[in-house]
């Protein structure tokens, strides 16, 4: 780990195969505390290259506990983090308004560590236990339309690194990686990332893996389309600047989207977004986000269809009911 400080100290870049061993290195607890920080301060400091992301990427998914769950026609809603915004959860809360509306959801989560609260710590605060066993995780995709999959569960390299990260509080290349290794990759994703650099760097990577993917950014720095600036949207073969307005919604405040002080608050406005009691706001905002993750399944579908189609998932009660029943199974 000395020389590879070193190289990246000289503003050098690693290959593929050097950023690949490295990894797993960290899986295997070959470097103390302060090395690892080291090491993840290193891309706070400068862009992450492909070769470094596609080579980390690599050993995740060469370590990755297999699972086998049918994903045809199934997508992932997930953002990076590291946007320092502490959000509620939006993405989640997504991901059972598109289940409201008859389709399939495979998100791969994890604990907050740069946010108060992540999908997992939404997820377990409602008293879900995580699970690996294929049975449960099938299950809870056939009957709620949702199954969520616990990143520490299936990426021991991202669950040996877990204490670092969260004790360092700010993001890392670990934030890039977790939308990158779905352990059962599903070929749909809607992922947000908190810049333009990642936007077209994870758009040349799907592509690349053959993922319809439509990688979004809000350009006042969220990670995720959040309704209070103008966002990019990038396809397979375009990118699309859109304004709230176009699509039918009002420019909102960033203290509208604040998840709270506890995973506690951010859990109540989970639970009123899905309820249909949540602010028109908050609301919008989630209804904005599943919309594009409808449209990346059905890119036939207007976005405006898809929008009507995710807010009659919450005013139905159809989102509640997914959640409710993922509960029931997960619990």
């Amino acid at each position: 780990m000395k020389d590879i400080l070193y190289k990246m100290f000289e503003h050098k870049s690693l290959s593929r195969e050097e950023s690949r061993s490295v990894l797993l290195n960290m899986a295997d607890g070959k470097y103390n505390d302060a090395q690892l920080s080291a090491f993840m301060t290193v891309f706070l400091m400068r862009a992450i290259t492909l070769e470094e992301l596609a080579g980390f990427r690599d050993a995740i998914l060469e370590r990755c506990i297999p699972i086998k769950i049918d994903t045809t026609g199934a997508i992932d809603i997930v953002g990076t983090g590291g946007d320092g915004k502490n959000t509620f959860n939006i993405s989640t809360a997504s991901c059972f308004v598109v289940a409201g509306t008859g389709r399939k959801v495979v998100k791969h989560g994890n604990y907050g560590a740069t946010s108060i609260s992540g999908a997992s710590n939404v997820l377990e605060h409602h008293g879900v236990r995580f699970s690996s066993d294929t049975d449960t995780l099938n299950r809870s995709l056939d009957i709620s339309g949702v199954c969520y999959l616990h990143a520490p569960l299936f990426s021991p390299a991202l669950k040996s690194v877990g204490p670092v990260r969260k004790a360092l509080g700010v993001r890392s290349f670990f934030n890039m990686l977790g939308p990158l290794v779905n352990p059962v990759m599903p070929k749909h994703q809607l992922l947000g990332v908190y810049n333009l650099k990642l936007l077209r760097l994870y758009s040349y990577l799907s592509r690349q893996e053959d993922i319809n993917c439509t990688v979004v950014h809000s350009l006042d720095g969220y990670d995720e389309i959040s309704l209070t600036s103008p966002f990019k949207a990038a396809y397979a073969q375009s990118e699309n600047l859109y304004t709230p307005e176009q699509l039918g919604f009002d420019t909102i405040s960033p203290d509208d989207l604040s998840g709270g002080d506890s995973i506690a608050d951010a859990a109540r406005i989970f639970d009123n977004v899905l309820s249909g009691t949540a602010s028109r706001a908050q609301t919008d905002c989630v209804v904005a986000n599943s919309a594009f993750a409808i449209h990346t399944l059905d890119p036939q579908l207007p976005i405006a269809e898809a929008i009507s189609q995710a807010r009659e998932s919450i005013s139905s009660g159809a989102a509640l009911g997914a959640f409710r029943k993922f509960i029931e199974i997960n619990s």
